[in-house]
């Protein structure tokens, strides 16, 4: 941060674009380890701010320093509510209030979903994922899009397993589509387990990361887990249990009305998956798209979309997921252009200029 210059301190304050009173204690959580969190956003705002005598002063365009005291604020409540922020947190209060979000804080002062056997919290650290969450505790029916990164799966497996320890459910249910992304890897050896283990694994590595290994193996041992393909769901009806289909765009219609009619009494769904990346011949539809098309309106049906900015993985996922989002649209908008670039004035349109992680739009009962 730049400090020093000639004019007086009452003076600086006046000429400050936007003041920030914070206590002695709360600064440091503030700030944070050195100053990485007052650096962000300086960076991101383009705005100079500058600790003195208990008050923030922020210095830039009236904008910019505008969106940054509401930026500072939003963690000053965090930190009063006992959790201070972090580098992720603050790039996503950051993200929230620049789109002009009502929410900004709703995650960082989200109830805590479920805690690891490790003993850390899992809790939404988006705006996008509070709601998300909200509506996974709400809704008999959730139905989650949205980028890879952005937590469909793994707060679905949190809030399932909260509601297994509450006694809500009885066990869960999780399954998969069996489809190879892609490639097509001939026999493999084995028993069926050992066969379809490699498609269910990361199921298992989000049980593991929250009850742990031992624990998700004896649990599945009598029955409570119970991780089986999407194939063998047929003919079932399964009473008080919490289910959940993840990579639900690799199934088709027929097979996500399948699933979806499992349902038996005091159970709970949640389907998961990204429309943009089926692993699906072009010539078969898309379940989930189907699904969501389908389905909205449906008293007891939730809709989630998930944004590029609700992605929690390295920073570079979200530029990543941007740069393939903008060259679909463009090679949709000119299918016989080169991906990158614009379309040439006259040239044809194609799906008109429609990017197929909006084809649907949303509806009031939408999240």
């Amino acid at each position: 941060m730049r400090g020093g210059v000639s004019a007086t301190s009452d003076q600086r304050k006046r000429d400050a674009a936007a003041l920030v009173e914070v206590g002695g204690e709360e600064l440091s959580a503030l700030v944070g380890t050195q100053d990485a969190n007052l650096r962000l956003i300086q960076e991101a705002l383009e705005v100079e701010i500058v600790p003195r005598d208990g008050v923030l002063q922020v210095y830039g365009d009236q904008a910019g320093a505008d969106a940054a005291a509401e930026v500072l604020q939003v963690c000053l409540q965090a930190i009063r509510a006992g959790r201070p922020p972090g580098r992720q947190e603050v790039r996503s209060v950051l993200q929230a209030v620049r789109s002009g979000r009502p929410d900004a804080a709703e995650a960082l002062l989200a109830d805590t979903v479920v805690v690891t056997h490790r003993g850390r919290p899992i809790r939404p650290k988006t705006p996008g994922q509070a709601q998300y969450v909200r509506a996974l505790n709400a809704s008999d029916l959730t139905l989650s899009t949205g980028p890879a990164g952005t937590g469909k799966t793994y707060l679905a497996m949190a809030v399932a397993v909260a509601a297994l320890k509450a006694g809500e459910v009885s066990r869960l249910v999780l399954t998969r589509p069996i489809v190879e992304a892609g490639e097509e890897l001939g026999f493999l050896p084995g028993d069926m387990l050992e066969k379809i283990g490699p498609y269910l694994r990361p199921l298992y590595d989000a049980l593991h990361d929250i009850i742990g290994a031992d624990r998700c193996s004896r649990l599945t041992d009598h029955g409570t887990i119970e991780v089986v393909p999407l194939a063998y769901m047929r003919g079932r009806t399964i009473n008080d249990a919490f289910m959940i289909l993840d990579e639900g765009q690799n199934c088709t219609p027929g097979q996500l009305k399948m699933f979806l009619t499992r349902m038996g009494f005091g159970s709970r769904m949640v389907v998961t998956g990204d429309i943009t990346q089926s692993d699906l011949p072009p010539s078969r539809d898309n379940g989930l798209r189907h699904g969501l098309r389908i389905l909205r309106g449906i008293p007891g049906v939730t809709i989630c979309r998930l944004q590029p900015a609700d992605i929690v993985r390295h920073d570079l996922v979200q530029r990543i997921v941007a740069a393939y989002s903008q060259a679909e649209a463009e090679q949709q908008a000119a299918p016989d252009a080169e991906p990158g670039r614009p379309a040439a004035r006259g040239e044809p349109a194609g799906r008109e200029g429609r990017n197929e992680a909006t084809d649907e739009q949303e509806t009031p009962q939408e999240q």
